[in-house]
């Protein structure tokens, strides 16, 4: 029974895709590019956010699931999931999912606030529309996905709460667009390698043809970059190394912006992905990719530390 009792556990956690809680890091973006992030209150408070959505994901993953049985079995990788390997019920998954939902939505109103609980219930709303309905509409997936990303961001925002830039969220957009339409191109490369047919697995992707596919993630490729260049020009700190260090340079120097040392990091980033999607015929899980391909990941923390040691 113990034994019983510890294997679907094991199975809960696989479900509830703890790998992909990565994505809701994007809440931290405004405390830290705002200089806030080593202000305890701000600090615990986008934790906190950090974890509801977490949790709110974990659920629709579980639900998702449950939506896609079918076309999950008859997928190379996703047949292995716990539900499609029939380790975990539809009716379990089900109602794991549903009174998380139920209980984690309200609890944020009371915890952090209205605001964050509003945008929390809205992304809910999002991503129901996204299982059922969305997802199934070219194009509108991965503005779809794109959304769900500025939501994260604004509740990052609202949690503490604190004004972020217009720029930002620009750049977020760009780089979820480049994500989403990255990974339907790994999508078709995998079936496509695998011989097997997108009927079977995600219908949409035969509305996606190669071509498409290519020009949207330079698109998007080009347009996260260059929103992410001029945030980094509008953006001021007013804390952080940049700060401390006017004291010690010349005029010339004084208000430098030094967000735009990171710049290169970002292009790099982009390329490496690209890389690894066109070359490494990889990309159906960004998140996988970030953590197994080591310049990626240690180009991603190098950035990450920079731009913390620059703004707070």
């Amino acid at each position: 029974m113990i034994l019983q009792t510890e294997n679907k556990l094991y199975h809960f956690v696989r479900a509830v895709r703890p790998r992909q809680w990565i994505k809701n890091g994007v809440v931290f973006a405004p405390i830290i590019f705002k200089g806030e992030l080593f202000e305890i209150d701000f600090f615990f408070r986008t934790v906190l956010a950090f974890i509801y959505f977490c949790v709110i994901a974990s659920a629709i993953y579980l639900i998702n699931d449950c939506r896609d049985l079918e076309s999950d079995r008859a997928h190379p990788i996703k047949k292995d999931r716990p539900i499609a390997a029939g380790k975990i019920s539809v009716k379990e998954a089900l109602t794991a999912g549903l009174i998380t939902l139920a209980t984690a939505i309200p609890s944020a109103y009371i915890l952090i606030g209205s605001y964050f609980g509003t945008v929390l219930l809205f992304y809910t709303i999002l991503q129901f529309a996204y299982i059922f309905k969305l997802k199934n509409i070219i194009i509108v997936d991965a503005l779809a996905i794109a959304t769900g990303f500025i939501l994260r961001v604004f509740s990052g925002a609202l949690a503490i709460p604190i004004s972020i830039s217009s720029w930002l969220v620009l750049a977020v957009t760009g780089v979820s667009l480049l994500l989403a339409f990255g990974k339907r191109r790994a999508e078709r490369t995998l079936l496509q390698a695998k011989g097997i047919s997108n009927e079977k697995t995600r219908k949409l992707l035969k509305h996606y043809p190669d071509t498409l596919l290519d020009s949207m993630i330079s698109m998007s490729a080009s347009f996260a970059i260059i929103t992410y260049s001029l945030f980094t020009f509008q953006t001021s700190p007013d804390r952080g190394i940049g700060v401390i260090l006017e004291e010690f340079l010349p005029s010339t120097l004084i208000g430098a912006k030094l967000l735009m040392l990171t710049i290169p990091f970002v292009i790099y980033g982009v390329a490496r992905y690209l890389y690894v999607i066109y070359e490494k015929r990889q990309g159906e899980s960004p998140e996988r990719i970030l953590i197994s391909d080591k310049p990626l990941l240690f180009n991603t923390i190098l950035w990450a530390v920079i731009v913390i040691f620059i703004t707070n």
